[in-house]
């Protein structure tokens, strides 16, 4: 009993003296470590890259499994993510499916009406699609040039729209360039329609962000987020193309937020929708212009030759 006592008090004297000096030798091992590391790095490095190499092959075993489990684990939530993604998708369909079989019978009604009534068609359109090459706006000017001209089919007069809505119109035609009045411009002069109420109104630019509406009548109820969209009147430009939107009324003026940024424009549309020829001065490049033939005025008969004058007055 006291020999098995004293066996247990020599391993607590000799743990608590490895306690002791444990730490005494891990910091001389870490200074010898700096030591020779100071002395030869080539050495350390090797050394380095050596442990890296043997332990690298056991670190990358031991990630497998735990990437194996996350990647069963992200799988389960992309699987749980396609299956609620479907299920709306499928949902969307159906509404789809109800709105598109509401177009279509909508559209048979529109023709059939439109087949009793006797109306004209509109005039088909077609476009061309180019990119904005410079920008020559300023403080007295707002247009661009596109690098599309009248081989393209481009004439002047054209409407000129982007993925927003309403750019402006094609003022100057060449070969393979075009100028385009922006609706900006101070000499831009725009008929539109304003809000649900169809409030008729002339859209001005001021060279300017925000174009102004002139000449609305004091009883239209115009207010700021009404819709701003061509009227169509004298056919300068087809209807119901959107402008913008009314941002602030106040004195007597509203001020419209156009849907395109003159300052962004890259790519824009060139529509012909005949009508080109509208437009006071402009031609369109696909109409040949017929001027009258001349016509010779009739000959007038000769006038009686005077008397000869008297000698004397009678």
């Amino acid at each position: 009993m006291r020999q098995a006592t004293g066996q247990i008090s020599r391993l607590g004297t000799l743990k608590s003296l490895l306690q002791r000096f444990a730490f005494l030798a891990l910091v001389g091992l870490t200074f010898a470590l700096m030591l020779i590391g100071k002395a030869d790095t080539v050495l350390v490095e090797r050394a380095r890259i050596a442990i890296t190499d043997a332990v690298t092959p056991i670190l990358r075993i031991m990630s497998e499994p735990a990437s194996g489990i996350a990647s069963f684990v992200s799988n389960i939530r992309e699987l749980a993510a396609i299956r609620r993604e479907n299920q709306s998708l499928r949902e969307a369909n159906a509404r789809l499916m109800q709105w598109q079989a509401a177009a279509q019978r909508l559209d048979s009604e529109n023709r059939d009406l439109r087949g009793l009534m006797a109306v004209v068609p509109e005039p088909t359109s077609h476009f061309v699609t180019a990119r904005v090459v410079a920008d020559t706006g300023g403080a007295f000017a707002q247009s661009v040039i596109v690098n599309a001209g009248s081989s393209d089919g481009v004439a002047k007069g054209q409407v000129v729209m982007n993925g927003e809505g309403l750019v402006g119109r094609v003022i100057q035609v060449g070969v393979k360039s075009a100028r385009v009045l922006l609706i900006t411009d101070i000499n831009s002069r725009l008929p539109v329609r304003v809000g649900d109420s169809s409030a008729r109104a002339i859209m001005g630019g001021d060279n300017g962000t925000r174009p102004r509406l002139m000449y609305l009548s004091e009883k239209s109820a115009v207010s700021a987020g009404d819709k701003v969209v061509t009227s169509g009147d004298a056919d300068a430009f087809p209807m119901g193309l959107p402008v913008g939107q009314v941002v602030r009324v106040g004195d007597g003026l509203a001020e419209v937020e156009p849907y395109m940024a003159g300052d962004k424009l890259q790519y824009v549309r060139i529509f012909d929708f005949g009508l080109a020829n509208t437009v006071a001065g402009t031609t369109s490049a696909t109409t040949p212009v017929t001027t009258p033939p001349a016509t010779t005025p009739p000959a007038q008969p000769a006038k009686p030759a005077a008397p000869p004058a008297t000698a004397a007055a009678q």
